[in-house]
């Protein structure tokens, strides 16, 4: 089985998750902090571009932490507009896509460093999937409080499992991928 598709359609599908959860607030609810000392979505925002520039880019041929990234800087509420988030959301996205699309299998088991630790490439994919995960869950979390009853459901709605359930199991076995369903609905 390949490595790189499956993988890249998880991706997708998160980086599909944090765009919706942007694209549905206004600009105003972006910015709010849920409580004293935590994070917005801006925030949230910066530090996933600003962890991907750092990881992705020449992550072949030198260490996934550079040392021009401010780790801290990613932290600081200093976003100004909703364009402004989601173009700090884009680049980061064309980064890593930049980096790993012309990969190839066989490249998978070559070792690169992050913060001088060695990983596979596999590794190092790995790694940081679980990282946007943690925090696109986040921001999906920030903007379903913010909605309310407002919220429509990114995958499966509240209630309509049974119904999700039994429409999957009246068809043949399929192949392809989970998200290819969720990822159509673009």
């Amino acid at each position: 089985m390949k490595y790189l598709d499956p993988t890249i359609k998880q991706f997708r599908y998160y980086e599909m998750l944090g765009t919706k959860s942007i694209e549905r607030l206004s600009e105003q609810e972006i910015f709010e902090h849920p409580a004293n000392g935590s994070n917005n979505i801006a925030m949230i925002v910066k530090h996933v571009s600003g962890n991907m520039l750092s990881r992705w880019t020449d992550f072949l041929t030198s260490d996934g932490e550079k040392a021009w990234r401010n780790r801290d800087q990613e932290f600081a509420d200093d976003l100004e507009s909703k364009e402004s988030v989601t173009a700090e959301w884009k680049k980061g996205w064309q980064c890593f896509y930049d980096a790993v699309l012309p990969l190839t299998d066989e490249e998978l088991n070559k070792t690169v460093l992050i913060r001088n630790q060695e990983h596979t490439i596999v590794e190092a994919i790995n790694r940081q999937l679980a990282h946007y995960a943690y925090h696109i869950g986040q921001m999906v979390f920030l903007a379903k409080m913010k909605l309310g009853d407002n919220w429509e459901s990114l995958s499966i709605a509240p209630g309509q499992s049974k119904n999700y359930n039994q429409k999957k199991f009246s068809k043949e076995d399929q192949s392809g991928h989970f998200t290819d369903e969720f990822l159509d609905k673009k």
